[in-house]
């Protein structure tokens, strides 16, 4: 599956977190030996999460415990995404937000109030808690007007007990009540694929998305315009890759197998 390694030399990699780099707060075989070679070769990248819980410092202590050490400035998150393509659109806007530190953050320093009185929008991010209060609150102020701005699809997260309800399936109790679908920012949306590239100055005809799940890495690096490598130390496994009607570049069974391809794509 190379046909596309014509497009020449690799300046920038995107690469997803959970899955690839971590399992469960566990690094992953090659993981840090990837982040080195690319810090040690002066290769700009971006860890990608579509998980808005925390900040990048939150994410920058959380992968060095794990054994990897990822810049800040190196992290990129839908919340943070979420944050630029709101003060993009609506400069200086107010939002009623339901979400933890990593949204709540991301909004204010993009120079957002956050208000429940007639905000221009309800943006909806991922939270360990939902109140049905705040729900209810995002309910009724969608239903006043404010425009709908989810995180990510995702419809659950992990935990050790099983699927958590995550942000796609709040979104879609607010939709069911008001008749309103959200604009989600996160993968498998390619803006937050333009929008890390854009950080790194890389030019998506000179960049690679590695990802573990085709329906949302995949699909994003690929619609975005990225070679992609999909490593399987996640949710697609081989098999399953045929399904698609899109395939990536390369598969990889994981991140350690991506680690000499730094140097060979330079």
């Amino acid at each position: 599956m190379g046909g596309m390694t014509e497009q020449g030399a690799v300046h920038g990699w995107l690469t997803d977190m959970d899955g690839v780099l971590v399992h469960e707060e566990q690094a992953l075989p090659g993981a840090a030996e990837f982040v080195a070679e690319l810090l040690a070769t002066g290769t700009p990248f971006q860890v990608l999460t579509n998980n808005s819980i925390y900040t990048p410092r939150d994410l920058r202590a959380r992968l060095a415990a794990s054994g990897i050490e990822v810049p800040e400035e190196a992290i990129w998150t839908s919340a943070l995404a979420t944050a630029g393509f709101l003060a993009e659109q609506h400069p200086r806007g107010s939002a009623y937000v339901i979400g933890e530190a990593g949204l709540t953050t991301a909004l204010h320093d993009a120079g957002y109030v956050l208000t429940d009185r007639e905000p221009d929008y309800v943006v909806l991010g991922e939270t360990r808690t939902y109140s049905f209060e705040a729900i209810t609150k995002a309910i009724q102020l969608v239903a006043r007007g404010s425009r709908f701005i989810a995180t990510n699809p995702d419809p659950t997260g992990p935990s050790p007990a099983g699927p958590l309800p995550a942000t796609g399936s709040v979104a879609a109790l607010v939709t069911r009540a008001t008749g309103v679908e959200p604009y989600f920012v996160g993968k498998p949306n390619a803006l937050i694929m333009r929008s890390a590239l854009n950080r790194i100055e890389a030019h998506s005809e000179h960049a690679v998305m590695i990802g573990d799940r085709m329906d949302t890495d995949i699909k994003s690096g690929m619609e975005a315009g990225l070679r992609t490598v999909l490593v399987l130390t996640g949710s697609t496994t081989r098999p399953e890759v045929d399904r698609f009607p899109y395939c990536p570049t390369w598969i990889k069974d994981g991140i350690d197998d991506v680690v000499p391809m730094v140097r060979d794509l330079a």
